[in-house]
């Protein structure tokens, strides 16, 4: 009759990947609790850690729900109960970990859970995308994806959905600096360009595949020489104080690749071992204390399983 779990964090696009990679966190994400009610619909009852509306309609969880058991109505039966939701986030919205997917995959998740898993995790994905697109405006996956999946996860496609999950290299780890200011993926969305250069393209799509290809070869080299994105990174970094001097400073301490965390303003590193990836956590606080900036840090390895029942 009730459930509880935890939500993660997630990294999307992964610089070359923009709107079709991204990868599950292991350490950093919410707590959700979701309960079978007698009244019929979807509420949510209570929400701590975030201003954030209770509203169904206006949450991206209630949307979330709301589209899973419409769909699940129209596949197989009526249901003549509802669903109680409880979120407790760690997450900061507009940080660019996931916040919204995090909420959204969650509440798929603990439904189908409660209604004996009638759908595939994979399945649960375009549900999710629901409330992705209440947050931003656009039905994205690549945050989604591999917060109900785990690893690393490919869209391939969007119409129709195509989603590949990557199982990562044992020794990767990630961490993710986040510099306490809030910046909106609908307005990280306003500054880019609607066309790109076939030059750009070429180099962006190389790196994709290269990133594919190291994942699954677990070559950790070539894995850092396709983190570079040649389209988005230009035209956001300015958004985010201290950007180049946090990516240099985590090159220069060892990670394979740096850029920006979804829309940002987190800021992502990938690197080899968990030494490492703790070198880079301190270089990078220490730009962010010189610039008296408050911000928050987290070292994590790749979640292979998604969301998760506690």
């Amino acid at each position: 009759m009730e459930i509880k779990l935890f939500c993660p964090a997630t990294i999307a696009n992964l610089s070359c990947g923009f709107d079709v990679l991204g990868l599950c966190l292991d350490n950093a994400g919410d707590e959700m609790i979701v309960r079978k009610v007698e009244q019929k619909g979807v509420r949510i009852t209570k929400i701590v850690g975030a201003d954030l509306p209770l509203e169904t309609e206006k949450n991206v969880s209630g949307v979330a729900a709301i589209a899973m058991l419409e769909a699940y109505e129209r596949d197989f039966e009526p249901i003549n109960f509802g669903f109680e939701i409880e979120i407790y986030k760690h997450i900061k919205a507009g940080s660019g970990i996931g916040s919204s997917a995090a909420s959204s995959a969650g509440a798929v998740f603990g439904i189908n859970e409660l209604l004996g898993k009638p759908y595939s995790r994979k399945d649960l994905v375009q549900f999710a995308m629901q409330g992705e697109k209440l947050a931003s405006g656009n039905a994205h996956a690549d945050n989604v994806a591999p917060a109900l999946l785990g690893g690393f996860t490919l869209v391939r496609s969007y119409a129709p959905l195509d989603i590949i999950r990557i199982d990562s290299p044992e020794e990767l780890f990630a961490t993710v600096v986040h510099p306490q200011i809030e910046l909106k993926t609908s307005d990280a969305r306003s500054v880019l360009k609607q066309t790109v250069s076939l030059k750009s393209a070429i180099m962006q799509w190389g790196n994709v595949g290269g990133l594919i290809a190291g994942l699954y070869t677990k070559d950790y080299d070539l894995i850092g020489r396709s983190l570079h994105d040649e389209i988005v990174e230009p035209l956001r970094s300015v958004l985010i104080p201290g950007f180049d001097l946090i990516k240099q400073t985590a090159l220069e301490n060892g990670a394979l690749g740096s850029g920006i965390s979804g829309s940002g303003p987190s800021i992502y590193a990938l690197s080899r071992g968990k030494n490492t990836a703790d070198q880079i956590a301190k270089a990078m606080s220490d730009v962010y204390e010189n610039m008296n900036l408050p911000y928050e840090i987290h070292v994590s390895k790749i979640n292979p399983d998604g969301v998760r029942v506690l």
